[in-house]
């Protein structure tokens, strides 16, 4: 195991989002199937969360499945799902306080696979630590539409105005109303995109972009990560003298 690096505690992300890239490269390149790849991203997915767990991080949201991934080879989509079905250990939630949360357009996910993810958030729901939120059958312009639809039938029904619609209109209406947006976005192996995830919670995300496969990342490189959004200053549009100057106030 790799020791872990230190961080600030007062400075932590309250809600880190990963793109888990890599699964697939990884067990090509050890010649095996792309599933075993996907079971052992399994594991990192057990290493990464019971270390947020640990760290006191509010918020985890993993992009499991997009809804792109459904063009994917039946087969790899099947082991998918069972793989998905089979890896969400309730211990794993009850030993580290976690609670499980699941975003996304289920309407196509095996009855099986909804049922045993509901169950788990109901069992789930009393435990007050980390939010474990699983991005499932999701996709950010999806999320989109689906809530300029509803916004869109409130004003039909008369309950809203075009011109009160605001940004927090959006906000309180889309699948990720219940958490604060990502401090922190995660990508692993290597690409530099954010392939349809998260784009309305992330507009001032501090992005993270590393090579190591999913597979491979471990504690340390989590660690990494976040010290890297340790040194970053966000402004938000501000001067750094502003920020300077609005931490002084706060402090």
């Amino acid at each position: 195991m790799n020791k872990p690096c230190h961080t600030v505690a007062s400075h932590l992300p309250k809600h880190i989002a990963i793109i888990m890239d890599g699964n697939g490269r990884w067990a090509k390149a050890r010649g095996l199937d792309r599933s075993m790849g996907h079971q052992q991203g399994v594991v990192a997915v057990r290493e990464i969360t019971t270390a947020c767990s640990n760290l006191g991080i509010d918020f985890l949201t993993l992009y499991t499945f997009s809804t792109e991934n459904w063009n994917r080879p039946e087969a790899e989509v099947a082991a998918l799902m069972s793989l998905i079905l089979t890896s969400l250990e309730e211990e794993l939630f009850m030993k580290n306080n976690v609670r499980l949360r699941i975003i996304g357009e289920l309407s196509r996910v095996p009855d099986i696979v909804k049922t045993s993810i509901r169950g788990l958030e109901e069992r789930t729901a009393k435990n007050t630590g980390l939010t474990m939120v699983i991005a499932l059958s999701y996709s950010s312009r999806m999320e989109l539409t689906d809530t300029m639809q509803r916004i869109a039938q409130k004003v039909a029904d008369g309950e809203i105005k075009p011109e009160d619609i605001t940004e927090e209109t959006i906000s309180q209406n889309l699948f990720t109303s219940f958490m604060p947006d990502p401090d922190l976005l995660i990508r692993t192996g290597g690409e530099i995109r954010l392939s349809n995830y998260l784009l309305w919670q992330s507009a001032y995300t501090e992005l993270y972009f590393c090579d190591t496969f999913w597979p491979d990342f471990h504690e340390e490189d989590l660690m990494k990560a976040i010290e890297c959004f340790q040194q970053r200053e966000r402004r938000y549009g501000k001067t750094s003298e502003q920020v300077t100057e609005d931490n002084s106030k706060q402090n």
